[in-house]
């Protein structure tokens, strides 16, 4: 299979999983415990129909909204994702440089693999910084400030991962940081030489938004074993409030799933929120961030940015979300798969379709602007 063979959303996925080896397809793959959160985040969607108008003069159509204080040229960003460089050689590097050329914003994040201040001097496109909250408090301003120094004016504050999910295809393959693989890992491997010659030939493998603060050579670490022992447990709404008066800047809770939550975040002075349960990735058995949209929306009125993310893989999905209210929608797997698949061409080629399918959809349903679109284009069943 070819990149230029690859469709939509299931193509990348099916040619990423034949140029990665297991374990780290896996990892992007996987969700928690039985993965019913992660399969109904996308089922979600089905539940909804949409309304077209007709006869609405559609020749041109803009595809642009503002989030947080930035025009983005389409309606879907590339939401912050861990350790890009395992997937492909390139990295952030690749999405930030897709990301700038269809005008949207990219997530740097805490476990990214390139430097934040590389990212914000090489590429001139909006950028948050995706945070976690560790039980070092002086870390946690240290990478505040460093954000600072780089020009970012966003901070995305993760607050579902209190914990590390139950990821049982990591614990199958050993996955870790950095890797210490059982037998069945290390055959698949092998089996997959391309990726090992380019991850040996390029760059090495590290996380600098972490390196001068955590010392990982002492011994393989899992995703779940770092979020459960790094982060502090005890965080609550006045940590993140003394967060965003410390930040002084735009401020976004990502992870947000109860209309309670998205009340206490307008009353700390935050700017917006994601409603996200991390790709089904965290707690197995809650709600799809689609189901809850509509609650959370109304909730948060016209005092937060709504973003979404979560189980899109459609322009349809986009379209529908905002409907409800969200103002973008964030990208995960939809663009990993496509790095993992080809570096930047893959995940240009992917945004580039979602674009297009945005454009199409918006004249099948009769609109020429997004914020045409309202609760009255859809139905759920």
């Amino acid at each position: 299979m070819r990149l230029s063979q690859c469709h939509n959303f299931h193509d990348f996925r099916k040619l990423a999983k034949q140029r990665l080896p297991g374990p780290i397809f896996n990892y992007i793959d996987g969700g928690a415990d039985d993965e019913i959160t992660l399969r109904r985040n996308s089922a979600a969607f089905d539940s909804c129909d949409l309304i077209p108008r007709v006869l609405a003069g559609v020749d041109k159509v803009d595809t642009s909204v503002e989030v947080l204080g930035h025009k983005l040229a389409v309606p879907f960003y590339c939401s912050p994702t861990a350790l890009q460089r395992l997937f492909h050689h390139q990295g952030e590097r690749a999405v930030a440089g897709a990301a700038e050329k269809f005008g949207t914003l990219f997530g740097v994040s805490t476990l990214g693999t390139v430097d934040m201040r590389d990212i914000a001097r090489d590429f001139n496109t909006p950028q948050v910084y995706q945070f976690y909250f560790h039980k070092d408090r002086g870390l946690n301003r240290a990478m505040m400030e460093s954000a600072k120094e780089s020009g970012i004016d966003t901070i995305m504050l993760t607050v579902d991962t209190i914990i590390g999910g139950n990821r049982e295809r990591d614990l199958r393959t050993g996955f870790s940081i950095p890797m210490r693989l059982n037998l069945k890992g290390i055959y698949e491997f092998v089996s997959n030489p391309m990726w090992g010659i380019n991850y040996l030939l390029h760059e090495k493998f590290s996380m600098p938004q972490l390196d001068a603060h955590i010392n990982f050579d002492g011994g393989a670490v899992s995703i779940g074993k770092y979020l459960t022992d790094m982060l502090d447990q005890s965080m609550d709404w006045d940590d993140v409030a003394e967060m965003v008066e410390f930040w002084g800047g735009k401020f976004c809770l990502k992870g947000v799933m109860s209309a309670e939550d998205a009340k206490r975040a307008v009353d700390i002075g935050c700017n917006g929120i994601v409603v996200s349960n991390h790709g089904g990735r965290q707690l197995d058995g809650s709600r799809s961030p689609f189901d809850h949209l509509t609650e959370v929306v109304d909730a948060a009125g016209s005092d937060l940015d709504v973003l979404f993310d979560s189980g899109v893989q459609r322009g349809t999905h986009v379209l529908k979300a905002l409907a409800i209210g969200a103002k973008a929608v964030g990208l995960g797997r939809g663009y990993l798969y496509p790095l993992a698949a080809a570096g930047q061409p893959g995940v240009e080629r992917a945004l580039g379709l979602m674009k297009a399918e945005v454009e199409r959809d918006m004249k099948l349903m009769g609109v020429t602007q997004l914020c045409q679109l309202t609760r009255d284009h859809l139905r759920f069943r």
